[in-house]
């Protein structure tokens, strides 16, 4: 080893130089790399919280996965009475899901990502068992107060605790709970009553989102096509549907970024093909004497490739280092919360088992990229060399 890092750092200047653009192309397979699987996974988990449930919105909504971005809302009462009143339907609960959009709307009430209004007997079937912050707190229980319960990540940004006071839009709210959830949507967001919502937000008996929840043995196609036909203005989505929605997306996204890593990794085979062919040129003459002494063709092989992985360690060790932080600033850059926030949930962002799969992905490609140059050293003739070099 301490031969090969001897003959890799002869020509200290050359071999930085490619450790440098190795872990430059590390670190931008990382960042973009990571950035996109966060957003997919995000996009993904929209649907958990509607798992088995077909989601009910206007025809004139946008939706992804699960979750209406903008268009019209649906007059509550009406609209859920006559879906209660379709065989199949055993359980319906309306949302109103508000989406801020453009500064000046943030700006109007705290800064938070989303906000939720659902009646409070109907939380549980929405977010399931999921618990509060340190055990502390509560869920609200009246329809009509003034109390929230926020998300974990709104909470850590603005200092909140169980008791802290909110101004919303000229409401006063109390939060009564901090959401203990990984999941980015819920941890961004602010849970409010149903009624308190559509005070704040000036849509009185509005809403934008009714689940339904299927009766035992009743398929969720066959009642969104009911539901369809029962009420024309909405459509009824089931979770094969939304998932169909937001595929062709995601699968671009995807196929966008394998065409991006896939370019990097070409760049860095052949960044470091041309060093080892340029370090074995000027190494000829070391290679024809370890030949006449007797060393065998493989010792050298193993040498020139060793050599080139060592590039791939030490540019990948510093790509993913690098890589990880300019993941964390691409992430706070978009969602605007601060870059400190991100720093303990790195592995979040970046999760462990993408780092060890870019590493060795890059450490492969350094090896490959010092085979031909091995070959080429394997093939010195000594006495062609030992009659050039003497």
């Amino acid at each position: 080893m301490t031969f090969c890092f001897r003959n890799l750092f002869r020509r200290k200047v050359r071999t930085a130089l490619c450790i440098i653009g190795v872990a430059l192309a590390t670190m931008f397979v990382i960042a973009v790399g990571a950035t996109t699987l966060r957003y997919t996974t995000v996009i993904r988990e929209m649907n958990v919280l509607f798992h088995g449930q077909i989601m009910v919105a206007s025809k004139d909504a946008i939706i992804i996965q699960a979750i209406p971005i903008s268009g019209g809302t649906l007059p509550q009462n009406y609209t859920q009475t006559r879906i209660e009143k379709i065989l199949g339907v055993e359980k319906t609960v309306p949302i109103l899901f508000i989406v801020p959009i453009g500064a000046s709307d943030v700006s109007q009430f705290v800064p938070v990502n989303f906000t939720w209004g659902i009646p409070v007997q109907d939380w549980q079937s929405i977010f399931g068992p999921t618990p509060l912050k340190g055990n502390a707190g509560r869920f609200p229980t009246n329809e009509s107060s003034n109390e929230v319960i926020v998300g974990a990540s709104l909470a850590d940004q603005y200092n909140w605790t169980s008791g802290s006071e909110l101004n919303v839009r000229g409401y006063r709210l109390s939060v009564t709970g901090i959401l203990d959830t990984k999941m980015a949507l819920l941890s961004r967001s602010l849970i409010m009553p149903l009624k308190l919502a559509q005070d704040i937000y000036n849509r009185p008996e509005s809403v934008n989102i009714i689940t339904v929840k299927p009766t035992v043995g009743y398929s969720q196609k066959s009642l969104a096509d009911s539901i369809e036909q029962n009420v024309t203005y909405v459509n009824a989505l089931t979770e094969g549907e939304r998932n169909d929605i937001i595929q062709p997306v995601l699968s671009q996204v995807e196929t966008w970024n394998i065409g991006i890593e896939t370019i990097i990794f070409l760049m860095s085979l052949i960044l470091v093909m041309t060093v080892m062919i340029m370090t074995v040129s000027e190494r000829r003459r070391d290679f024809a004497t370890l030949d006449a002494i007797g060393a065998p063709i493989s010792y050298i092989l193993r040498t020139v490739i060793f050599e080139a992985s060592l590039i791939g360690v030490l540019g990948g060790a510093l790509g993913i280092t690098f890589g990880s932080l300019s993941a964390i600033a691409l992430a706070s850059l978009y969602s605007n919360i601060p870059i400190a926030q991100f720093f303990p949930s790195v592995f979040e962002i970046v999760p462990p088992l993408y780092m060890v799969e870019i590493f060795a992905a890059i450490v492969a490609v350094c090896c490959v990229g010092g085979i031909i140059p091995a070959i080429n050293a394997a093939r010195t003739r000594i006495a062609e060399v030992l009659r050039a070099e003497y």
